[in-house]
């Protein structure tokens, strides 16, 4: 069975691209165009009123889908932002700092490029003091990090359960998530390639402990502006990056009094755009008139997978390395093959309107609900003719 017709818009778009970076720009599913126009409308019908609406009807429900999504976390630990990168600007400054004037932070050295670019500019002002773990040999990884954290020489530890560039899990979080503790250090996950591409990746015992970083952008197919953390009780009460919107539950306060929400809205900014969450609400209920929730998907992408690998035995990839092997178990949604030729075949395949992205040496391709058993043929085809 295809699912093409749920994207019908992005697809007649250019019906000659190939498109395998479901990874990277998720092709919006037509659900999305109706959410977007829902907000307009509701926008044009309500005015003013429509805050109403969003913080009393859109709000709660996507925090209940995001909860539920991520294993039955309390729906109110969840808040949006505009994207991560705000969180982990707020996050830095509510952190305890252990050491004196600097934050120590530990991370790996596969991050994603918010967080690699905002930590190497912290680190070249001399404002936080960094460690990073290599995140290769992958096998090793998830011990080597924790016990670096369990060193107890840190005060946020921030790491990716679907490392960006090779697609490989962080295994055995349960051991990292029980260092943290509200005085310090914080846990925080980066589960932008886990949300909804793994079943379940954050139980609601993790959220009594750690926060959880995502977004709509990748595979949840709602685009831009919908980045959202899970904050645990008790850690963070009185963030000191804060906008109004952190006590907009109590805007009766008397004036020069600095309220916060009791809840996740604690982490909350100012005046925001709030398409992205009807986006989310459209796709969600989408998917679900549809029969499909991630095990589904994730289950019919890893079935294209293990196509797309047997295709591409007799091309260029077979010389290159496969960064993230089939194992039958849970997996990021792209294939990341490293080869010193990457590059020239990223931009030899865009020439071919066929989009896939590269980071260095790595070409990741990325398979999604939009794809069917021809893709993989057409994309094998294309790769054959690679030198």
């Amino acid at each position: 069975m295809s699912f093409k017709p749920l994207f019908s818009k992005s697809l007649s778009a250019d019906p000659d691209r190939l498109h395998f970076a479901a990874h990277s720009h998720h092709l919006w599913p037509d659900a999305s165009f109706a959410g977007q126009v829902r907000c307009w409308e509701d926008a044009a019908r309500l005015a003013d009123r429509k805050w109403d609406r969003v913080m009393g009807e859109i709000w709660p429900a996507a925090c209940a889908e995001v909860g539920r999504e991520l294993g039955h976390v309390p729906a109110d630990r969840i808040v949006f932002a505009g994207n991560t990168h705000d969180f982990l600007v707020r996050l830095a400054a509510a952190a305890p700092q252990r050491f004196g004037r600097k934050l120590h932070i530990l991370t790996s050295d596969g991050e994603f490029h918010s967080a690699r670019r905002q930590f190497a500019r912290w680190v070249e002002e001399d404002s936080i003091r960094l460690e990073t773990i290599p995140a290769l040999p992958a096998e090793s990884f998830s011990e080597r990090f924790t016990q670096a954290a369990a060193t107890g020489d840190h005060d946020l530890v921030l790491v990716s359960q679907v490392m960006f560039g090779s697609g490989r899990i962080a295994s055995d979080l349960d051991r990292l998530v029980e260092l943290s503790r509200p005085e310090g250090p914080w846990v925080v996950i980066d589960g932008y390639h886990a949300f909804m591409a793994i079943e379940e990746p954050f139980p609601e015992r993790w959220s009594d402990k750690a926060f959880y970083l995502a977004g709509g952008y990748k595979y949840a197919m709602a685009g831009e502006g919908m980045g959202f953390m899970s904050c645990p009780p008790g850690y963070g009460e009185r963030p000191p990056i804060t906008g109004w919107y952190a006590e907009f539950e109590d805007l009766t306060l008397p004036p020069g009094m600095i309220g916060y929400a009791r809840d996740a809205m604690r982490f909350m900014g100012a005046t925001f755009d709030p398409s992205a969450l009807y986006r989310f609400l459209a796709v969600r209920e989408a998917l679900a008139e549809n029969g499909l929730d991630t095990a589904r998907i994730s289950g019919r992408v890893a079935r294209l997978h293990a196509q797309l690998v047997d295709g591409l035995g007799d091309t260029v990839f077979a010389r290159a390395e496969l960064l993230n092997p089939l194992d039958g178990g849970p997996h990021a949604r792209f294939l990341a093959y490293r080869h010193p030729d990457a590059a020239r075949w990223c931009k030899a395949l865009g020439e071919r309107n066929c989009i896939v992205d590269v980071r260095g040496e790595v070409i990741r391709l990325g398979l999604g609900l939009y794809h069917d058993e021809e893709d993989i043929d057409r994309f094998a085809a294309l790769a054959r003719v690679l030198a």
